[in-house]
This record gives C-alpha cells, sequence and structure tokens, in this order.
C-alpha cells in the first residue's frame, strides 16, 4: 500500500553517522542499504528504487537521468534517490519558468510562448535572474529600460505662465 503523503516534500540533510540519508515526503532513502521505509505510516518497505518515479508522479525520465549521472562519471556511485531528486528539481524549475513565461505572454495577448517571454520571465523574477543571469537567451531581446537622466525633466511651473525670452 502506498503512502498518501509519499511526495509533499523535498528535504536533504546529512546526519553525524556514517549513514547520509534522503527523505523524500514519507519514504527514507538509506544510501548504505538502499531500503525504502515510510517514516509517517511506519508502515514495511513499499516500494523499490526503480518504482520511485510511478508512485511519486514525476513527469520527468528518471532512468534516463540516472543513466546520465553514471555515464557523466561525476561520482562513483550513483545513488538511489540522485536521480529522482534531480528530476524533482529540474521538473520544478521547468514548472516555474513556463509558469512565468506564460503569464509574460498573456500579458502581451499572445497564445504562444516565445523566447521574448522566456526573457521576460527570467529577467523578471530575481531569483531566476540569479540562477540564469550568465546565460543568453537566444532571440529574447533585452528587458524596456530607459534611464532616469535621458528622459525629459519635470517642470515645476505651468505652462505658459512664465514667458522664455531669447
Amino acid at each position: 500500500m502506498k503512502c498518501a503523503a509519499f511526495f509533499d516534500h523535498i528535504a536533504v540533510f546529512i546526519p553525524r553517522t556514517a549513514a547520509a540519508v534522503v527523505e523524500l515526503g514519507c519514504a527514507v532513502v538509506d544510501r548504505q542499504h538502499t531500503t525504502l521505509t515510510c517514516a509517517l505510516c511506519d508502515q514495511s518497505p513499499h516500494t523499490t528504487a526503480s518504482a520511485i518515479p510511478q508512485s511519486v508522479g514525476l513527469q520527468f525520465p528518471v532512468g534516463r537521468l540516472a543513466r546520465y549521472l553514471k555515464k557523466g562519471r561525476y561520482a562513483e556511485r550513483v545513488g538511489a534517490g540522485a536521480p529522482v531528486y534531480l528530476a524533482a528539481v529540474l521538473e520544478y524549475l521547468a514548472a516555474e519558468l513556463l509558469e512565468l513565461a506564460g503569464n509574460a505572454a498573456r500579458d502581451n495577448k499572445k497564445n504562444r510562448i516565445v523566447p521574448r517571454h522566456i526573457q521576460l520571465a527570467v529577467r523578471n523574477d530575481e531569483e531566476l535572474s540569479k540562477l540564469l543571469g550568465t546565460v543568453t537567451i537566444a532571440s529574447g531581446g533585452v528587458l524596456p529600460n530607459m534611464h532616469t537622466a535621458l528622459l525629459p525633466a519635470k517642470s515645476k511651473t505651468k505652462i505658459g505662465s512664465v514667458s522664455q525670452e531669447f
């Protein structure tokens, strides 16, 4: 039986003991033994590492990410929870970016997201702008910005009340 609160939050913590633990909702993956136990409902292990994407409900390919992590030789060993965590983070970033770009497209009265909308979404969001600060988006353009020194000076007197002499 699968626990209902399986993927409420993602948190990584490394205790002072030798076994580092990744907590995925109610499932706890022990990196030493790669077993899954439910921390909330204290049930017996109810799924395996290969069945995590189906029970979690991720759209990003966990198996492909696991293969890329192994093939890329980023570390000697890749834990069972690493590709799941990576898929969850990438899926969150993609959803966040698509939501902001969709809002930018709707603001411009368009039905289709183009690179300009992605550029506006990234540069108007503080966290995404910090993350993608050095990235150039092709056909994205620049943010509309006029320096205050270039704007015409505001006059404090009424127009026509003071005559100008040359």
